[in-house]
């Protein structure tokens, strides 16, 4: 998989692996967090937190609804759980467990959901997360975030932690472009500017941050377009100002994410834009279709994302 590529961005860890490493960390500092895994802990990542912290790591095996229920169990106990699996397994087949065990009583259980998109690539549409996004949000109380790299995804676990309540994390499985450096600026709930400009806003977030920036630096590069870059990597709470002022100021907005089209983040920015600054917008995501089994790189080229796939949705605004 190349993205990032043709703006010069380097490979970095996987968000799963940048999870597992702060979460391992997180333990050492906090005696009460605790992690249960549905026997995919070395796919999660989550296995770099029970090397460490055997004694407070429990693999409940291959069943995420009861992965939930204990979790919720521990969280009413005063632990600070994590819980992990594919994000298709835990937000699909788990759901009802997490609107009554966790969302309805606000316990404060951390919720990941690795492998997800179709950037997973050979598993196949059985195996990939492309709806869990939409379901996170619908569980009221709970906090939705999806990191593009390991800074911040490191970030985003510390954040979270801090927070007291339900929240959904999604990491994903390939190695993503290098976007922060080690001093990352990164807030909960505020979307981060990593490029400015003036003519029109990419916003994005996951993987497809990488292709918003190749797209930016395309547009200026053919078309003398100055594109703005927006890392909306928190969905929940969205930072509305912030989108608003980038509406009222480029008055274009092209939206991307891996994920399909309805209940994601052109879902939510589309509704608080509507609300506050209407202006044309374009999305580019999985629309309303499975994918099927390949490698990252053509599945994302077949399933349109890819940055001259945005580059092409704006030219269309402008």
């Amino acid at each position: 998989m190349e993205l990032g590529k043709s703006i010069g961005l380097q490979a970095g860890k996987a968000t799963r692996v940048a999870f597992g490493e702060a979460l391992r960390d997180l333990g050492s500092e906090d005696p009460q967090v605790v992690v249960v895994d549905a026997d995919l802990n070395n796919s999660t990542r989550t296995d770099i937190f029970a090397k460490a912290h055997p004694g407070r790591f429990f693999n409940v095996g291959i069943a995420e609804s009861n992965m939930v229920g204990v979790a919720g169990g521990l969280a009413a106990c005063g632990k600070k759980p994590w819980i992990a699996s594919f994000a298709t397994f835990v937000m699909s087949n788990a759901y009802d467990q997490l609107r009554m065990s966790v969302a309805y009583p606000r316990w404060n259980v951390k919720v990941v959901g690795s492998h997800s998109g179709i950037s997973i690539g050979e598993d196949g549409p059985s195996q990939m997360g492309i709806e869990d996004v939409a379901l996170a949000c619908c569980l009221p109380g709970f906090v939705v975030v999806v990191p593009c790299d390991e800074a911040s995804t490191r970030a985003a676990v510390r954040a979270l932690a801090r927070h007291e309540g339900p929240a959904y994390l999604r990491t994903g499985r390939p190695n993503a472009p290098v976007i922060y450096g080690d001093g990352v600026s990164w807030e909960l709930g505020k979307i981060t500017t990593l490029r400015e400009g003036s003519d029109l806003t990419i916003a994005a977030n996951g993987l497809m941050v990488a292709g918003a920036l190749e797209a930016a630096a395309a547009l200026e590069r053919e078309d003398r377009v100055s594109a703005r870059v927006l890392d909306v990597h928190t969905l929940k709470p969205l930072d509305v100002e912030t989108l608003a002022r980038a509406a009222r100021e480029t008055g274009r907005i092209v939206v991307v994410e891996e994920h399909l089209g309805h209940g994601g983040l052109g879902s939510a920015v589309a509704m608080a834009l509507a609300e506050t600054r209407p202006v044309p917008m374009r999305f580019v995501n999985l629309g309303d279709s499975f994918a099927e089994s390949g490698s990252p790189g053509e599945l994302l080229a077949k399933y349109g994302l890819t940055y001259p796939n945005v580059v092409r949705a704006a030219r269309e605004l402008l």
